[in-house]
């Protein structure tokens, strides 16, 4: 058996200023060839599950590429084909029994708002019977090209993404029993004219979580596989939204129910999937009245884990002005500033003027540094491993970091963005945060992986960001319509 296994992630804000190219990929994760299994193999990633499964099947693997990047803005064209080339060329390196594919599902590409559909039918026509398998991400916005041209496809069911390994050995053991002539796979697919927020969208409430459980209870009743996907409401395409497919052996009625039972689930709950906010001075000051700690304070509309800039500073100054205490911040994308104080050195008294170095026109702001004074805590290389239970294994490169004590701060400040969601982005640069009674964390639901187990309490600031939650600050040009919230006049 001869298999070809690859990942080719990114989810992309269309509102984001930040360019995605190969060097972002690189950043995060980019490798070719024999360098793919020596670094996936033994992490939770799907592409671990695949590669566990193909050598117990004492298969030959073929990994051409594994390339993630931080979510932001559209996937520059050459980056795309750079990715794409290195899969197709392997395809057509010989002859393969299947593939198996860790992709995103809400990857926009310069030319091609499908990236995932894209390279999916360009796999099929090189290869028009090649069983393929595929993983998606829960934010997956999934199209008619997906579908058609793929064998098995599959969601996560947790957000934050805790199940990636168990969801791609799933699918990929689904893929090798059809090899075996064991089952027939076949999928229904479909959505709903609903733009739901991904701050509604964490499994561990409502809505999301019922539907999960819901997909849960479709498995147990014999569907191959049942996967709801929230969408990623930042892309402004067409398939942006709501949806659902279900795989079934060979009962394609049985699939198109269950798929019509999760989507009729989803839309009686479309108002929950609508964060309702609240003042950025009313959160802070409600944070400040909670006495046990940590206390998380959500940066929401700035949550580089959704494309944003990672350099607005409004909670920060919020935070500031009404004198909360004890405050340790994850993170602020800012190299200009860790090379002030990595010159200035660990222990000098640094002013600065922090953040606010990137304007984001798609939301008509431009940055606004907040000029601080502060001492130099810590300084390091801003390398780490993930303990979990998200990514768990995977090592972290911020780029140099360093933090910054203001007043009663503690700020981690980066040069390569990186969402927190493991408690590394804090104890790396010798903070503990347990012992903090807030923490404000530049995130949405991810934080949950590494932080909700501290949690005493969560509350969500209503920031400035191309993440925000609401939608009256965001220009869609390409959405299809109608669909919910943006074209209904009904009351929330």
């Amino acid at each position: 058996m001869r298999l070809l296994l690859a990942m080719m992630k990114h989810e992309t804000n269309t509102f984001s200023p930040i360019p995605t190219g190969l060097v972002r990929f690189g950043d995060w994760a980019l490798a070719e060839g024999a360098a793919v299994p020596e670094i996936f193999a033994g992490t939770n990633h799907p592409l671990a599950a695949y590669i566990d499964l193909a050598r117990g099947a004492g298969a030959e693997i073929v990994t051409p590429i594994a390339a993630e990047a931080m979510p932001s803005g559209p996937v520059e064209a050459q980056a795309y084909e750079h990715l794409c080339a290195r899969i197709l060329d392997a395809l057509g390196s010989g002859r393969f029994d299947g593939a198996m594919l860790d992709l995103h599902g809400a990857m926009v590409a310069e030319g091609e708002p499908d990236g995932e559909g894209g390279l999916l039918e360009r796999m099929r026509a090189m290869a028009p019977k090649l069983p393929i398998a595929v993983t998606c991400d829960l934010h997956a916005n999934l199209s008619e090209r997906m579908i058609a041209n793929c064998t098995a496809l599959i969601g996560y069911k947790t957000y934050p993404h805790v199940d990636m390994y168990e969801v791609g050995a799933q699918v990929g053991k689904i893929l090798l029993r059809a090899l075996e002539g064991e089952i027939a796979p076949v999928m229904s697919w479909g959505r709903v004219p609903l733009l739901a927020q991904t701050l509604r969208m964490g499994t561990a409430d409502a809505p999301m979580g019922s539907l999960q459980e819901m997909t849960r209870k479709e498995e147990s009743a014999g569907a191959l596989a049942a996967s709801v996907f929230g969408g990623f409401p930042l892309a402004d395409i067409a398939e942006a939204g709501v949806s659902a497919v279900v795989m079934s052996d060979g009962d394609t009625l049985a699939a198109q129910a269950a798929r019509d039972r999760l989507l009729d689930a989803a839309w009686a709950e479309r108002e929950n999937f609508i964060y309702q906010g609240e003042s950025l001075d009313s959160a802070v000051a409600r944070a400040k009245e909670i006495e046990e700690g940590p206390v998380i304070l959500l940066d929401h509309a700035d949550n580089t884990g959704s494309g944003g800039t990672q350099d607005t500073m409004a909670v920060i100054a919020e935070v500031l002005r009404q004198g909360l205490r004890d405050v340790a911040v994850a993170a602020v994308w800012d190299p200009q500033a860790v090379a002030i104080m990595a010159e200035a050195g660990a222990g000098a008294e640094v002013t600065l003027d922090l953040g606010g170095k990137t304007d984001m026109p798609s939301i008509g702001a431009r940055g606004q540094p907040l000029r601080v004074t502060g001492r130099v805590r810590n300084l390091s290389d801003g390398r780490w491993i993930v303990r979990g239970p998200m990514y768990t294994g995977v090592e972290v490169n911020t780029g140099p970091a360093a933090v910054l004590e203001v007043e009663s701060l503690r700020i981690v400040v980066v040069s390569k963005h990186h969402e927190p969601w493991d408690l590394g982005i804090f104890t790396s640069g010798g903070i503990e945060p347990q012992h903090c009674r807030y923490l404000l964390l530049k995130s949405r639901i991810h934080y949950r992986a590494g932080f909700a187990p501290l949690a005493k309490a969560t509350i969500a600031c209503d920031g400035e960001g191309v993440t925000t939650s609401d939608n009256s600050q965001l220009k869609f040009e390409n959405i299809r319509h109608p669909i919910f919230p943006l074209d209904w006049n009904e009351p929330l």
